[in-house]
């Protein structure tokens, strides 16, 4: 790691733990008002994987169910180590999300906003989650018992997404974003990512979603996502998300140069986890 970004990931590291004071204090005071809404969560949704791989988009249609809050880039593990209790964690959550409806839930240049659903609000609060899928699984890689801990703490069925597009797409993605790092460390990097959804534990159900399918098929492979988090999915809710959805995806591996042996490299890794058996670079189609 260059000195620069040793200071900026410092400098950010300080602010975030400023911040927690005012967070702790404003996340108590809404748990302490709205407590009976609090206690009807059935379910609680972290996102593992990586960036650049249609999280933000699958996190956004999520939170426009009527009876499921995600919230974007919270980052739950961080303040269950600080202590905060469930209620607040839910606090926080239906803060970001609502501040993410108002923006528009606008990342990295696209709009993810889906009209006339409940983006930013619960008709009823079933499930509560976390879309920070890179960082998340960095972490649990490194502390795999922080995800027993968060288990503990919201006290409810635990469900991790995991949502995985083709690799190479998402490295040349990451590589477009960071031009200043090199291919094969950003590569490392994923696949450090990998590694830690595939050592997370087998206790907590886990749904690999594929990037191509949900382009392909979302009302289909969104319906099968509220099934794994045990909610209903009304049409209109479907037809609305399916809306926003691109008609195709978007192949950026085409957009970089790769050396012929990192794309040998990665694609003689890519069989060591059964989530990416079906990429290659030339292909990443839906499953038939």
């Amino acid at each position: 790691m260059g000195f620069g970004r040793f200071v900026r990931r410092k400098g950010r590291s300080l602010r975030r733990k400023g911040a927690l004071p005012a967070a702790y204090l404003r996340s108590w005071r809404r748990a302490r008002a709205e407590a009976p809404r609090f206690a009807e969560l059935e379910r609680f949704c972290l996102f593992v994987g990586y960036p650049r791989s249609g999280h933000s988009l699958v996190g956004s249609l999520l939170d426009a169910h009527p009876d499921v809050a995600i919230a974007h880039e919270l980052h739950a593990l961080r303040y269950v180590r600080y202590g905060f209790s469930r209620e607040q964690l839910v606090a926080l959550i239906l803060d970001n999300a609502a501040h993410q409806a108002e923006t528009g839930r606008v990342q990295t240049g696209y709009r993810y906003a889906v009209p006339g659903m409940w983006q930013g609000r619960v008709r009823r609060l079933r499930v509560a989650g976390d879309k920070r899928g890179g960082t998340t699984a960095r972490k649990l890689a490194a502390r795999p018992e922080r995800l027993e801990q968060l288990a503990a703490r919201v006290a409810v069925p635990l469900r991790l997404v995991h949502v995985v597009r083709n690799p190479f797409d998402s490295i040349a993605r990451m590589a477009l974003a960071s031009p200043h790092r090199a291919l094969d460390e950003l590569t490392e990097h994923y696949f450090g990512m990998a590694e830690g959804v595939a050592r997370l534990p087998g206790t907590h159900p886990r749904c690999d979603l594929h990037h191509e399918d949900l382009i392909a098929a979302p009302r289909d492979t969104l319906a099968a996502l509220c099934r794994f988090l045990d909610v209903e999915a009304p049409e209109d809710y479907l037809d609305a998300c399916a809306k926003i959805v691109w008609e195709r995806p978007q192949q950026t591996r085409e957009e970089i140069a790769w050396p012929v042996s990192l794309r040998r490299h990665i694609e003689a890794r890519l069989g060591d986890y059964p989530f990416f058996t079906r990429y290659t670079f030339a292909e990443g189609a839906p499953t038939p």
